[in-house]
């Protein structure tokens, strides 16, 4: 039986999800489906797989921690690796390394690779389980398998592939026009590219030596001179600052004369790509209306509307997006949506925060909700999970005001060390070293005022850290 070793792209920023999705906080993370994230859902659809390996987590280094934990809320004691990309370098790479890893600890080559993006919602896992195991029999007698998925629109937000005889791929086409996309559905031989693969180790390395060897050749270097740390493998940083950015599709899929196959599947597949992707696939009511969190509508029909911290009210609207979050408000004709990347770039261009961040932003030792900003003080609510600390550090421009709200608080500052419990507070003066543990059973919560000519977050002095940050 063919073992097969599952590899789950996180590095996605899902920028067309945007207000809901950040570059720190992207898709994959988000619960949009239901009560776990799209990556969560990932990991336990692989799980269901006959013959499958512990599955390897391909990341960003920013989303290392949050990653690790929401795995962690599946199965606690679970096995995984996680693979971190210390600058990103598009699919080929990602891929690449993901195979020169496992091919670097020397066991038995006979694996075929299942590729997979965290960030896609499959609802027919039955079918998509005779689907791998159909590419997985393919990938072991040497072809390179890409998933294609039957269209049933012509979606111009999606690639497709041309499929021939004997289900050989002819061609891989970009994202069409509305005409084009109306032709390769009449024609029937054309499926939605869905970015998902299955081959050999064998098979791609030898491909990939010959159509981009200069990329298989600088991912082997950053898997060998990586590092360990913990549940997380980490590349080269300077391999992978020499290595090209390029997509699978480009690098290797296109170039190839190997036996490349599609298999037709329909198994309830969307890679949530935009907001109209995104409410096509979840339930509506009698007037085709989805409405998520605290929503009123008057005479409102097949619009979509999401508040995430206030009551939104709509009246008369129709093929409408609304989307409601702490800081940002996008309103959009829904058949427009694959737009919102424009306002993304803008806000990019700029140096806005709001492309990048939430609200609130996750550390490894819990989080942080940005409360309040004015020139010279913020004021921040920090959560503190469990027997977890923040590092040992300092600041140069700002003090900061310390008031537990919610469990106990140990609290060195300077040469001192002082337990805190709920309604105590202490203040750390601009330049005393410091830092922040919670001793407790429960998650401690406490506010936070920062007071200064600088609040940024790159004003810290990291002395220790537990985590292996370094800034």
């Amino acid at each position: 039986m063919t073992t097969v070793q599952p590899v789950i792209l996180a590095g996605g920023t899902g920028t067309r999800l945007w207000p809901l999705s950040r570059e720190i906080y992207p898709k994959q993370l988000l619960c949009l489906t239901g009560e776990r994230s799209l990556l969560q859902t990932t990991v336990s659809r692989v799980g269901s797989i006959e013959g499958v390996r512990a599955p390897i987590v391909v990341v960003g280094e920013e989303h290392r921690f949050i990653t690790k934990s929401q795995i962690d809320e599946l199965a606690p004691t679970g096995d995984y690796t996680i693979l971190l990309e210390p600058v990103g370098r598009n699919t080929a790479p990602a891929i690449a390394g993901a195979v020169e890893y496992v091919n670097g600890l020397a066991e038995d080559g006979d694996v075929v690779f299942l590729v997979l993006p965290a960030d896609h919602l499959i609802r027919n896992v039955d079918a998509f389980n005779d689907a791998v195991a159909t590419a997985a029999g393919k990938a072991a007698e040497g072809a390179i398998v890409t998933f294609g998925i039957k269209p049933d629109r012509p979606e111009t937000g999606y690639g497709y592939i041309e499929c021939g005889d004997g289900d050989r791929v002819l061609s891989f086409k970009e994202k069409p026009q509305r005409q084009v996309a109306e032709q390769y559905l009449a024609a029937g031989n054309y499926f939605w590219n869905s970015g998902m693969f299955a081959f050999s180790l064998q098979t791609f390395r030898s491909e990939m030596d010959r159509h981009a060897p200069e990329i298989i050749a600088a991912m082997a270097e950053a898997v060998a001179t990586g590092s360990r740390d913990g549940r997380f493998y980490r590349f080269d940083s300077e391999a992978m600052q020499r290595c090209p950015s390029d997509s699978i599709d480009y690098a290797l899929m296109e170039q190839t004369d190997r036996a490349v196959v599609v298999v037709g599947s329909d198994f309830g597949w969307s890679d949530i790509g935009s907001w109209q992707a995104l409410y096509e696939v979840l339930d509506k009511d009698g007037n085709g209306n989805v409405c998520q969190g605290d929503v009123m509508i008057e005479d409102t029909r097949n619009s979509m509307i999401r508040a995430e911290d206030l009551m939104v009210a709509a009246v008369g609207l129709e093929d409408t997006l609304v989307v409601e979050t702490v800081d940002a408000v996008l309103v959009a004709p829904l058949s427009r949506s694959q737009d919102v990347k424009k306002i993304v770039d803008k806000l990019k261009q700029q140096e806005r925060n709001e492309f990048k961040f939430h609200q609130t932003v996750y550390r490894p030792w819990g989080s942080y909700s940005v409360l309040a900003v004015q020139p010279r003080y913020q004021i921040k609510k920090i959560i503190v999970k469990p027997h977890a600390k923040l590092s040992l550090q300092m600041h140069h421009h700002r003090h900061e005001h310390w008031v537990v709200v919610k469990g106990a608080a140990m609290v060195t500052n300077g040469d001192r060390e002082i337990l805190l419990h709920e309604d105590e507070s202490t203040y750390i003066p601009a330049g005393n070293v410091h830092r922040l543990e919670n001793p407790g059973v429960i998650p401690l919560e406490l506010i936070e005022v920062q007071i200064g000519s600088y609040l940024g977050e790159d004003d810290i002095v990291r002395f220790e850290d537990i985590y292996g940050r370094e800034k």
